[in-house]
Parts: C-alpha cells; sequence; structure tokens
C-alpha cells in the first residue's frame, strides 16, 4: 500500500489526527515517542456508502492507506537526521500546522503564524535535499578522475537542474521532469519531490469559514500543496462519541456533511496521483485505488492478476450514472451500461465488472 506520513513541529496535532486516521481515537493504542508510529488509515467515501446501501452486500472493503506519524521536526531530530531518512520512505508527507490560539498550549516560537511555520519546514526539507546532492555530485565528480561515465554525465546534469530549483527555495516536485530522469533519481532520498498535503488545525470558531483555506492556496498556489482544515478537536470529539446517530447529530448541529478526517483519507487518494473505483453486487462491495489514466486491463489486473490475463471486457458503470437513476437494471433500460475493451480509462468512481475467461 502506498504510504502518507505525517510530520508537524511540536503541539500542532499530529498526534490527534494519525489517531484519528488510524481509527484509535477511543482505544487504548498507545503512542511511541520520539519513535517512528504506524497504522493504516480507511478511505472514508461518500460513494462506497451509497452502493453499499444500493446493494446491500454480506461483505463490504473499503481501500486503505498506510500512515505513519514521524517524531516532530525539531532542532534535535534534525540534527540526528533519522526523521529525513524515515520521511524518504514516504510516498506523500502530511504537515499539520497550527492555527488555533490556545493560551495553554505552548508554540515552539512562542507565537502563532501558520505562514511562518509552513515556510520554514520547507526550508527544512529544501535544504535537506541540497546537501545530498551536492554530496552526490561530490561523489560523480570523484569517480569521472578514475572513469569517464556516459551515465553520471547524465546525472550530473539532471543533479545541477535540481539545484537550481531548490537554490530558488522552490520544492522539486514543480519540475516537469522526463520519466528517464525519474528511473535514475527514484532511488534518492529526495524529500521535495514528493507529494505535499497541508492541514490547517483551525479552532471551533472557524468551523463555518474557510477564508483561511482560501488565503493559504493563494498564499502558495506556486507550490502544489494540497490544503485542508480541521478543527482536530472537534474531530476527536466526533469520533469518541458512542453510536453513528449521535455522530450525525452532532455534525447537524454544527453544521457539516461529514467529518474533515473522512475528507482528508480522499485527499490523501488525490495528492497520490490516484483514483478510486469500485466492484458492486451482492457478494460484496470493494474500493480499490489505482494510478490516474489507468486502463481497464490494469484495473483487472489491480483485482486479480487472473482478471488481467483471460480480460475479455469491462462491463461500466458511471456513479453520477446509478446514482441519478438508483437502480443498476434501470440504468441497463436508459442505455448508461458501458461495455468497453482493455484500453478504456477507467474514470473516478467507476463500478466497474470484469468478464474474463482462463
Amino acid at each position: 500500500m502506498l504510504k502518507i506520513g505525517i510530520i508537524g513541529l511540536p503541539q500542532t496535532g499530529k498526534k490527534e489526527l494519525f489517531k484519528l486516521l488510524i481509527g484509535s481515537v477511543s482505544s487504548s493504542h498507545t503512542l511511541v515517542p520520539d519513535k517512528i508510529n504506524l497504522g493504516v488509515a480507511q478511505i472514508k467515501d461518500l460513494r462506497f456508502d451509497f452502493l453499499v446501501n444500493l446493494y446491500k452486500s454480506k461483505k463490504t472493503t473499503r481501500a486503505k492507506v498506510d500512515v505513519a506519524l514521524l517524531p516532530k521536526i525539531e532542532k534535535d531530530t534534525i540534527t540526528k537526521g533519522d526523521i529525513f531518512k524515515d520521511l524518504s520512505n514516504m510516498d506523500a508527507l502530511c504537515h499539520v500546522v497550527r492555527a488555533f490560539k490556545n493560551d495553554s498550549v505552548y508554540h515552539v516560537k512562542g507565537t502563532i503564524d501558520p505562514q511562518r511555520d509552513i515556510r520554514e519546514v520547507n526550508s527544512e526539507l529544501i535544504m535537506h535535499d541540497l546537501i545530498f546532492i551536492e554530496k552526490r555530485l561530490q561523489r560523480i565528480k570523484e569517480m569521472s578522475t578514475r572513469v569517464k561515465d556516459e551515465a553520471s554525465a547524465k546525472e550530473s546534469l539532471i543533479l545541477l537542474k535540481l539545484t537550481e530549483q531548490l537554490n530558488k527555495e522552490l520544492p522539486l516536485r514543480l519540475l516537469q521532469l522526463e520519466s528517464q530522469d525519474l528511473k535514475i533519481l527514484s532511488g534518492y532520498p529526495l524529500l521535495t519531490l514528493k507529494q505535499m498535503i497541508v492541514v490547517l488545525n483551525i479552532s471551533e470558531e472557524d468551523l463555518k469559514s474557510e477564508n483561511l483555506l482560501t488565503q493559504f492556496e493563494e498564499k502558495f498556489s506556486e507550490q502544489k500543496v494540497f490544503f485542508m482544515q480541521a478543527c482536530l478537536k472537534i474531530e476527536t470529539e466526533i469520533a469518541s462519541l458512542g453510536s453513528e446517530s449521535e455522530k450525525k447529530e452532532f455534525l447537524a448541529a454544527l453544521g457539516i456533511r461529514e467529518p474533515a478526517i473522512d475528507c482528508l483519507t480522499r485527499l490523501c487518494v488525490k495528492a497520490l496521483g490516484r483514483i478510486s473505483f469500485f466492484t458492486a453486487g451482492p457478494q460484496e462491495i470493494r474500493q480499490w485505488t489505482i494510478s490516474y489514466g489507468s486502463s481497464a486491463l490494469e484495473a483487472a489486473g489491480a483485482i486479480h492478476s487472473d482478471l488481467e490475463r483471460g480480460f475479455i471486457r469491462a462491463e461500466v458503470m458511471h456513479y453520477a450514472d446509478l446514482e441519478e437513476i438508483g437502480c443498476e437494471d434501470k440504468l441497463k433500460i436508459a442505455g448508461k451500461y458501458y461495455s468497453n475493451g482493455k484500453e478504456y480509462k477507467i474514470e473516478d468512481g467507476d463500478i466497474i465488472f470484469i468478464r474474463f475467461s482462463v
């Protein structure tokens, strides 16, 4: 599974976010301080819930993503460097930023300034990449005095291009790199190549306003960052309620459609460049994630190698059509049940059934 790494300064709400994602708010789950903590988050998708209610299946299986809570970013962890090693194993990073005011909760910088905190963490990641690239370039230079290597020369050109980008205080994920360049860089711990999600941990009084979110999206529009806001204090209270009916009443009282933490799980999928599709029937409803632009044949392979090997066709329903019409049989009568070949590009939310023969 793909892995999301949760990072941030001390006292920002990272632990609360991690517990919310892995569903351990009401349990005795113990976090190990100053170590990487691992868990699994279910992707919460309202389309999945609709299909469950429609098909009344015996079994339901949501898609999942691995999440890792990294040690807080502060002087000691930066000096040791272990946190950067852990970050290099992540597919994307989720930076929790404090945007709430509470005099009883200290801030490591003394004042609440989310923009400053985002810039400082970004600068640490950029500095890490610069140091790594400089060391790698030096090693290539030393090797070239003994052996002239065309591959090393090409690598040097790529690394110099990356250095130029980083020296502008810009992350590497903004660069349009060729597939062969990415292949060369694939084994390197370059942190700013990874997708970045920023969760603004806001106060309860800011729940119904998106002014802060809009402000940050505009401010960092050129950084290719996925922003969202959540009041983790309220999210924890919601998750701690005993029944689904209590949760719905709480959400309704706040004027919220669904918990922000559910939105975050879907944002993780989007940030990783993936989409969801579903398989549905009386036996099981299941959500799958695949890379954006994947074909029906690749979707079949994600389900099982036998389906890919013996692929005949993919029978497809678009989610919006099924939601509107409300019944698979009526959808077929309406001519909106499609038969597609292996080259068909799966759309986000498609419900598919693979015909195959092995």
